[in-house]
């Protein structure tokens, strides 16, 4: 049985600080109930498979359905998909377009392919997560009547906030 990690980092996004609470379950079943816990809190998430392993691939779609459930949200929250492992092409069984399909049925998530092992696109996987969470919580902002700046903030929009970001 693999243990969850968790990681708490610091990181600067378009010359902002951001706050990364990051749990790591690797997707084992064992860690269900904390990983509901975690949805509900959690601002964004990063959906990561194995590109040589056609199984993680296919689980991804139900953690995409699960977070929908547990945020109750019919469509989108801020996500990123990840196809790791990108480093042992050899050994690739999901090719880049199925992530890419993956990523428009998602929403339109951002999709990259990264590699753990030699850090290849981890920190961008973040960085992108990052923004996804802040345009989430960016009040519109457009012109009304006569050319007056117009903000849904406060009318049940979500308020620009400075905080942690969650990442499971």
């Amino acid at each position: 049985m693999i243990a969850p990690s968790t990681d708490r980092k610091q990181v600067q996004v378009d010359n902002e600080v951001a706050i990364l609470d990051i749990l790591d379950t690797a997707g084992q079943e064992e860690y269900s109930a904390m990983r509901e816990q975690y949805m509900r809190t959690g601002e964004g998430f990063l959906l990561v498979y194995a590109i040589t392993s056609r199984h993680s691939f296919e689980d991804i779609t139900n953690f995409h359905a699960q977070i929908l459930r547990v945020k109750d949200r019919d469509r989108y929250f801020p996500c990123v998909l990840v196809g790791n492992k990108y480093d042992l092409e050899n050994e690739r069984v999901v090719n880049t377009l199925e992530g890419v399909n993956a990523a428009k049925a998602f929403g339109g998530v951002p999709f990259l392919e990264a590699s753990a092992r030699t850090r290849y696109n981890v920190d961008e996987a973040f960085y992108e997560l990052v923004r996804q969470i802040r345009r989430e919580n960016t009040p519109a902002v457009g012109l009304g009547a006569k050319g007056s700046l117009v903000s849904n903030a406060g009318k049940g929009g979500k308020s620009s906030k400075k905080g942690p970001c969650y990442l499971i």
